[in-house]
């Protein structure tokens, strides 16, 4: 009775353990007019409500395939939601011709790339990924 009991709590503990969380931040093109953005703010720019930056400079959004644990992590933990559901508002805006979806990367390096090279980009990376050619972003609370 008691290995099996064990056996249970270890698959419960498995089942339900919290996902491995890494430090995720948000960076920027060294350009853009801001060094914070609030919660809202930030699910607003990523769910492509939020076209332009307060200078009028055009935001590009920039993301992880959804797969990416390093997207889960962030649309979970940054966000607050879960990926299928940012997913299905870019599918809206889409398929009904009133929004594009943002450009998907796959590689911390290539997001940090494109980001440095384009003006209004927004991206998201590991801190340990972090690198002088984009600007980290700061999230009020």
């Amino acid at each position: 009775m008691g290995k099996l009991f064990k056996t249970y709590i270890l698959t419960l503990c498995i089942f339900f353990a919290p996902d491995v969380v890494t430090a995720q931040i948000l960076i920027a093109n060294p350009q853009i007019p801001t060094s914070e953005l609030s919660r809202n703010n930030i699910r607003a720019i990523f769910a492509m409500r939020t076209p332009h930056w307060p200078d009028g400079t055009p935001i590009q959004v920039f993301v992880f395939e959804d797969e990416n644990q390093t997207h889960i992590s962030f649309c979970k933990h940054i966000l607050g939601m879960f990926p299928y559901q940012l997913r299905r508002i870019w599918d809206r805006q889409v398929f009904s011709g009133t929004g594009v979806a943002p450009i998907t990367v796959k590689s911390a390096q290539e997001m940090t790339e494109k980001i440095s090279d384009t003006p209004g980009a927004i991206g998201y990376i590991e801190l340990e990924h972090l690198t002088d050619s984009v600007t980290q972003i700061g999230s009020e609370s």
